[in-house]
């Protein structure tokens, strides 16, 4: 359960409401590291319905390494390759390594990839899910945003998430802070009933920067509370003291 997040996750339902019935777009989920944009993402998988998931999430070390994001998001539907126009079939194939070498037309590249997606969201819809964007590699993330400008007629939601001031031309953004307190206070409580009065008061004082779906650490959370809480709800310490899920 999401405390909180009834505007996000309200935004969110209908870009895949939207694309059930055909008029497709994408999302960007714009928020600092902690602040919750994953377990937004992770509750539209759940809540997709019929539709066909794919995901990708970008990895630092992939970075600079061209097409790893696509070819993590794609491979599951290469399958469905021999049904795009031959340039775009090559153009694809070749950036997923399947024959040939990569394409340097990145319009066909682009084109392709918008092509699989439609042919992959057959017959009830697609949600595209690709997390932490900025560490998505240059060649697939301007074959993603070229799809995600064009999904008006698909039935396709993209649902992006990234870090801080990335720029994500195009595509509309939605940012995700952190809780105000009385979230944050129904939050702490469900994840740490047993809790004294005086340690909850202390981590209420917190609203809003560092919890995990909640934001970066407040000062009024102190160790103590802190690692009780991640006893009970299974979450880890982050750096610099921040917690993360």
């Amino acid at each position: 359960m999401l405390f909180g997040r009834s505007a996000e996750i309200a935004a969110i339902e209908d870009v895949i409401s939207r694309a059930r019935s055909g008029a497709g777009s994408a999302l960007v989920l714009r928020g600092e590291a902690g602040v919750g944009k994953t377990a937004l993402l992770d509750l539209a998988v759940t809540r997709r319905g019929d539709l066909r998931v794919l995901r990708t999430t970008g990895v630092e070390p992939e970075s600079d390494l061209a097409f790893a994001a696509l070819h993590q998001l794609l491979r599951p539907v290469a399958g469905l390759l021999d049904a795009l126009p031959e340039p775009q079939r090559a153009a694809v194939g070749g950036a997923l390594g399947l024959g040939g070498g990569a394409s340097g037309d990145r319009f066909l590249l682009a084109a392709g990839v918008l092509s699989l997606l439609a042919e992959a969201a057959a017959p009830h819809g697609l949600v595209c899910v690709v997390d932490d964007f900025q560490w998505v590699d240059r060649a697939s993330a301007d074959a993603l945003l070229f799809a995600a400008r064009r999904l008006g007629t698909e039935r396709i939601a993209m649902l992006l998430a990234v870090r801080g001031d990335t720029p994500l031309k195009g595509v509309p953004s939605l940012p995700i802070d952190g809780l105000p307190e009385p979230a944050a206070t129904e939050l702490l409580d469900a994840a740490a009933p047993a809790l004294s009065q005086e340690a909850a008061a202390a981590s209420h004082a917190a609203a809003g920067t560092g919890v995990p779906g909640v934001g970066v650490p407040h000062a009024g959370v102190t160790g103590r509370v802190c690692r009780r809480m991640a006893r009970g709800a299974g979450w880890r310490p982050g750096c610099g003291g921040s917690w993360w899920r």
